[in-house]
């Protein structure tokens, strides 16, 4: 029996070094000695858009009048930064580099991200490790924290990152801009162009008939002929006054002869006005076709160049900014790791694992008597 005891004791003993003493110590040495200071620079902004409303009670309090928050530019925002353009963008100059590259990360640290290599993955994933952005929908304000072994490495980085997040918000806003305004503006240069052209079809539509305006001409010729027609009435009752009278008087011959000219002209106005192909009548169809294409041609410029003002005012009203609430700080205190409280759990998780495994073989080894 006493020999069991013993046994179960060393077993004890060892079961008890390898899951509380060895990562306790392992803990210590690490947390202790050698894990890397690391300190943070936090900022915090908000994207803004006078053209969007917001749900949220916080941010009607933040807003200024006539500005609200905006939406979808936070989410886009928020994958850049956090995306390998962006980290190309911040090792334009090297500064990656030479944060990989500067002391302070300790070894295991260096391995676990960087591993053996200092390729483009290598690099990204030491920048996933050092940027953190979160969005909180409530109050839509956006918090950066960035990680980094000096304090002067965590505040630029977060500088940068932050003038990033701008340069894409205005880039944003010039291509939204831009392709509102050039498609009206496209729509006013097709419409100016179908107005000109209409207009040059009507110019060399009156070139080559010779009319202004065939509707008015043709009134001017219809009060022409009614005016001969009186005249040839007129003519004609003369005549038949002198054959009653005198048939031999010499006016009778004349007022035949004017009478003939009478009805020979109003044939040729008549004919003018409601003839054959070259008359006014004929002419006024095509002259009102070529007059309602140039009318809907210039409602139509007249629509676009409104068009083109209304996109011009809505470019200027969607305009979207980023707005920083908090600068980046310079930390002035390394705030992980938290090496106390690290060693702490590694103690506790340990106990606990000791005290489970402990019960494990207890009910084993009870079993098995």
């Amino acid at each position: 029996m006493r020999d069991v005891l013993v046994g179960g004791f060393k077993k004890m003993d060892r079961l008890f070094l390898i899951t509380v003493a060895i990562p306790t110590l392992v803990a210590i040495i690490y947390f202790g000695f050698i894990a890397s200071d690391v300190y943070i620079s936090e900022s915090r902004f908000v994207v803004r858009s006078p053209d969007k409303q917001t749900s949220s009670a916080l941010g009607a309090l933040l807003k200024a009048p006539g500005v609200s928050v905006a939406g979808d530019e936070v989410y886009a925002v928020q994958e850049y930064v956090e995306s390998r353009d962006a980290l190309k963008a911040l090792n334009r100059d090297g500064f990656v580099d030479r944060l990989i590259a500067a002391p302070g990360m300790d070894w295991l640290e260096r391995f676990y991200t960087l591993g053996s290599d200092r390729t483009v993955e290598a690099k990204y994933r030491y920048f996933a490790r050092h940027v953190q952005l979160k969005h909180e929908t409530a109050s839509s304000i956006s918090t950066m924290k960035i990680r980094a072994y000096r304090p002067e490495d965590a505040y630029a980085m977060n500088k940068r990152l932050l003038d990033l997040g701008e340069a894409l918000v205005n880039r944003l806003n010039n291509r939204s801009r831009e392709d509102l305004i050039r498609f009206a503006q496209i729509e006013v240069d097709g419409a100016r162009k179908g107005t000109q052209k209409s207009a040059i079809a009507l110019a060399a539509f009156r070139n080559r008939r010779g009319l202004v305006d065939p509707d008015r001409q043709a009134s001017i010729g219809l009060q022409l002929v009614s005016k001969l027609q009186d005249e040839l009435i007129s003519a004609k009752t003369q005549l038949l006054q002198l054959r009653a009278l005198a048939p031999i008087n010499p006016q009778v011959p004349v007022l035949q002869t004017r009478i003939a000219g009478l009805s020979k002209e109003i044939d040729q106005e008549v004919a003018k006005v409601a003839g054959g192909g070259g008359s006014l009548a004929n002419a006024n169809v095509e002259y009102q076709r070529l007059t309602l294409e140039n009318q809907f041609a210039e409602k139509q410029l007249a629509s676009a160049m409104t068009s083109l003002e209304s996109a011009r005012n809505d470019a200027r009203r969607k305009q979207v900014y980023l707005e920083r609430i908090v600068e980046p700080n310079l930390p002035d205190e390394a705030l992980e790791p938290k090496r106390y409280r690290n060693i702490f759990s590694t103690l506790a998780l340990g106990l606990v694992a000791w005290g489970v495994f402990s019960m494990l073989l207890a009910a084993l080894r009870e079993h098995r008597d």
